[in-house]
């Protein structure tokens, strides 16, 4: 009987590397196909300072393929004969926590605004090619301020919807069909095995300058680096929410709202500023640790 049982969970321990290989495989390869498209059809980030096509063409494909991890779930989960969606979190059950981590999300954006303007050589300026434009298109005397403030409220209302649904594609992989796949393990050990796979999903467009156009290889390090500081608090909210759609909302409007460090902040150094720069993954480390402090139990039960 002992023999059969054992028999059994091996099977199963088995069935469950097959099935998470297979995932990782759907999930990265259209996304290296993505990363070679870019590279050869001057959709780089580099190349789309200057060409308006690449640029609409890059942008087009980075959203895109926010689908990928989306599509990896539904093909791994008919491949191997189980219910598409069925114990991945989703869940439309709004409670506070749905609100606690949306508006959560400007919050880290001004921290880390903070945290780069204390970047060795950063300051602040509203100088910047893309503030400049902005400031032109609305009313007189409205200032930094006033176009912080339209940012940030138009960053809250994409986040929670348009973002959102790209943001689904990726938070039903990460936060939902891997949280099943990890069941059994902890929060903490959770974030860091798919702040990993997370992380270094994104290298080809890093390779091609998203996010890090200066500094494309060590930017591949650096997004894992972040993948892993955000993951938990993701991870978090997914957990007390009891719903996917709660990381997809926080992920769609941190996208959304973290970029006012880079139009505000100058020189702009890849590493230092921003949410995938040096500033955001302190900020990220010092969120982690304040929900870590707060809710100790939820980080470590299995």
């Amino acid at each position: 009987m002992y023999k059969k049982m054992l028999s059994l969970r091996f099977k199963t321990i088995d069935m469950n590397i097959k099935k998470l290989i297979t995932f990782i495989l759907l999930a990265f390869l259209p996304m290296i196909g993505v990363g070679v498209f870019l590279h050869f059809n001057g959709a780089s980030a580099n190349q789309s300072e200057t060409d308006p096509v690449a640029a609409i063409t890059g942008f087009a494909f980075t959203a895109g393929s926010m689908l990928i991890p989306l599509l990896a779930v539904v093909f791994t989960q008919l491949i191997f004969r189980e219910p598409v969606f069925k114990g991945l979190g989703i869940s439309f059950r709004i409670n506070r926590w749905w609100w606690i981590g949306w508006l959560l999300m400007p919050v880290l954006a001004f921290a880390v605004l903070g945290m780069s303007l204390i970047m060795p050589g950063e300051y602040w300026t509203t100088e910047g090619q893309a503030v400049q434009i902005a400031m032109k298109q609305l009313p007189e005397g409205l200032g930094a301020g006033g176009l912080i403030a339209i940012i940030i409220v138009s960053g809250i209302v994409t986040g929670a919807t348009f973002n959102a649904v790209f943001a689904f594609g990726e938070e039903i992989a990460w936060r939902g069909f891997l949280v099943k796949e990890f069941k059994g393990k902890n929060l903490l050990s959770m974030s860091l095995l798919i702040g990993v796979i997370w992380g270094f999903w994104h290298s080809p467009i890093i390779l091609n300058g998203h996010n890090y156009p200066d500094h494309p290889v060590i930017g591949v390090f650096m997004m894992v680096l972040m993948c892993l500081a955000l993951t938990p608090i993701l991870l978090y909210f997914r957990k007390k929410s009891g719903s996917v759609i709660v990381p997809a909302i926080m992920h769609g409007t941190f996208n959304a709202v973290v970029g006012i460090s880079n139009m505000f902040v100058a020189p702009q150094n890849d590493l230092l500023i921003g949410g995938p720069g040096l500033a955001g993954f302190i900020v990220l480390i010092l969120t982690d640790l304040v929900l870590f402090l707060f809710d100790r139990p939820v980080f470590l039960e299995k």
